[in-house]
């Protein structure tokens, strides 16, 4: 079965120059209103891939996306969370409430298996209670923007029925 996914997975990433690419979106702005956006900590091209992912301020306001925040939709579909500019997926560093996102090169590894549900939120596609969050608490300013930009911590936490506010997402073009 595993030989099957990951025959899958990479006839997926062969494709996916061609595809479209798009933000992950959080659907309540909370505090931002051009919204919040799954992002690379650093400045676009300079992002730092050693660090875990956050949400920001995204950068569709500004006309374009920001290569830190665009993701393949096509893989998307497929369960993986790939950002073809830095050619690396989004991993969970564990399957525990709490735990960080970081960038990996891209593998048939479990921990970059996710699933983008009916429901919109992003589940982690062995942990099913695990969900794709932000943080509760108050944002951060960024370094750029005008206004400033907002960063939020993003984390793997309870999917918890009813409280969609920080864990409900949208791709976005």
């Amino acid at each position: 079965m595993q030989t099957i996914i990951t025959a899958i997975f990479l006839l997926l990433f062969s494709q996916s120059a061609r595809g479209e690419l798009v933000q992950i979106r959080l659907i309540d702005n909370l505090d931002e209103p051009r919204g919040y956006c799954i992002d690379i900590r650093g400045h676009k091209e300079q992002a730092k891939l050693d660090k875990d992912l956050q949400v920001h301020t995204c950068y569709s306001y500004q006309g374009l996306l920001g290569v830190d925040q665009a993701f393949e939709k096509i893989l998307i579909r497929s369960g993986k969370f790939y950002l073809p500019y830095f050619d690396v997926c989004m991993e969970a560093e564990e399957l525990m409430k709490g735990a960080r996102l970081v960038l990996r090169k891209c593998n048939s590894n479990i921990m970059q298996d996710f699933e983008y549900t009916l429901n919109k939120q992003i589940k982690h596609a062995g942990e099913h209670n695990l969900c794709i969050s932000v943080s509760k608490g108050k944002s951060r300013k960024g370094g750029g923007g005008s206004p400033t930009h907002l960063i939020r911590f993003l984390k793997i936490d309870e999917c918890l029925e009813g409280e969609y506010q920080h864990s409900t997402w949208e791709m976005v073009n």
